[in-house]
């Protein structure tokens, strides 16, 4: 006999944590509390029982609609083991059931099923599981899928990059592409600092936030959202800010080392000689090539005069919010600076915090969200081609599957809610601009 209960926290959160077949920090108790807190949702903590053994588990968030309508989403859920066909469809009766005596016109999942991945070598990788028997379990189940999207249509991405963690280090880097370890290494000569940062550092990471919002129109959110993120997170430390940090004045002073090295060696080869025309061939050919080096230091040491009178000895370039659950840590979000991304600080940041995840024993890390459709003209290429660059599996999840419940009504929301949702996006884009502005 199933039955659906609320849980308390305890046996909520011992039972997705912990559970062998999903865990996902999207149906966490943490993301319940920051989602009724930040997000207006009404949260329900839920569970499957089976006699007296408890088999699956469900956060609901409810959205409230115009007269008493609602629907509720279940991020990445549900919580089960998707091969068991009989508590799928029982969890899948009771959540029904449960959502229309909340006047809820539909039920979104989105489960977190790879329906294919691509290891790095880009051969396909073979699933413990069959992905094409669960989609058709889900709809059998009387869910309508959504589509094979291919950008962020979605409510969450439907595509992304998982590193294995379960490698060691040196294979995990190995997998990088030449491009990521050249700059990698660029970023340790440079003497670029990683360090882990803490609340006060939020007001930094917003401001990096809403750069690259500028620079590859998305919508970010205010401080306010981060702190809240942040702090409900940490209350058992698995919310880690990580940022990148240049010191531009040891630059400047590396840069006119160098460039007093390459002055000694142009005087080297003339000390003897003032007549270039006596010079030998190879002579000439250093001659040029140490001036060719000292027009670039030039250069360099005047754009780095400049940046430091900008903005100081030291500028935070990249601000990452790394979230860890279960087994699993997510890059949630990234906020990069615009200026010196020569300095391959970004990489470097990245390398790092793969590095923390494994040393903290988890088994994946996830970069939370890339796109399906690799056609040059996508504006998101240049992401998933940065993604790429660490090796990671390339994955595809089933997608959204809503269990409609009133099909008039979600008509209705299916039209209207589209050019809601635009307006909304607009107008967060304008308080948010005016928001960091004051705060500069």
């Amino acid at each position: 006999m199933y039955k659906l209960k609320e849980l308390d926290k305890d046996t909520y959160e011992s039972f997705v944590k912990n559970n062998i077949y999903k865990s996902h920090f999207l149906q966490s108790y943490a993301w319940g509390e920051f989602a009724k807190e930040k997000k207006n949702k009404n949260v329900y903590n839920l569970g499957l029982y089976k006699d007296n053994t408890l088999v699956a588990t469900a956060l609901l968030l409810q959205t409230k609609l115009p007269l008493g309508y609602s629907y509720f989403y279940c991020p990445r859920g549900f919580v089960l083991n998707y091969e068991d066909e009989e508590v799928f469809n029982n969890m899948t009766k009771e959540i029904v059931k449960f959502a229309k005596a909340n006047k809820a016109i539909f039920v979104k999942i989105d489960p977190d099923i790879i329906r294919k991945s691509i290891n790095y070598k880009d051969e396909v990788n073979n699933l413990n599981y069959n992905p094409e028997k669960i989609f058709n379990m889900i709809k059998k189940a009387g869910f309508k899928h959504l589509g094979f999207t291919k950008n962020f249509e979605t409510n969450n991405p439907r595509y992304s990059f998982r590193i294995d963690l379960t490698q060691s280090m040196e294979d995990i880097r190995n997998h990088y592409s030449k491009t990521a370890k050249q700059r990698i290494k660029k970023a340790k000569k440079l003497k670029t600092i990683v360090k882990i940062g803490t609340e006060k550092d939020l007001d930094t990471f917003c401001k990096l936030m809403q750069i690259t919002e500028d620079r590859k129109d998305f919508v970010s959110y205010s401080n306010d959202y981060y702190k809240t993120l942040y702090n409900i997170f940490n209350k058992e430390n698995k919310m880690t800010l990580f940022l990148g940090i240049v010191n531009i004045e040891n630059i400047l002073n590396d840069l006119k080392y160098e460039k007093e090295a390459i002055d000694n060696t142009i005087n080297d080869i003339l000390i003897d000689n003032n007549d270039e025309e006596s010079l030998s061939k190879s002579q000439k050919n250093r001659l040029k090539e140490a001036r060719r080096e000292k027009e670039k230091k030039e250069k360099d040491i005047e754009k780095y005069s400049k940046y430091l009178k900008d903005y100081g000895k030291e500028i935070t370039l990249n601000a990452h919010m790394i979230i860890e659950y279960g087994d699993k840590a997510w890059v949630l979000y990234a906020g990069n600076h615009n200026i010196l991304t020569e300095t391959g600080s970004n990489y470097k940041v990245y390398d790092e915090h793969i590095k923390y995840c494994k040393e903290r024993g988890l088994k994946i890390d996830d970069q939370f969200g890339t796109i399906g459709d690799l056609s040059k003209d996508n504006p998101r290429i240049g992401l998933h081609e940065f993604k790429k660059k660490f090796g990671g599996d390339y994955v595809e999840f089933l997608g959204e599957f809503d269990y409609i419940t009133n099909k008039l009504m979600y008509f209705i929301f299916n039209t209207l809610i589209p050019i809601y949702r635009k307006l909304v996006r607009n107008k967060s884009k304008k308080v948010i601009k005016n928001e960091v502005k004051g705060n500069k």
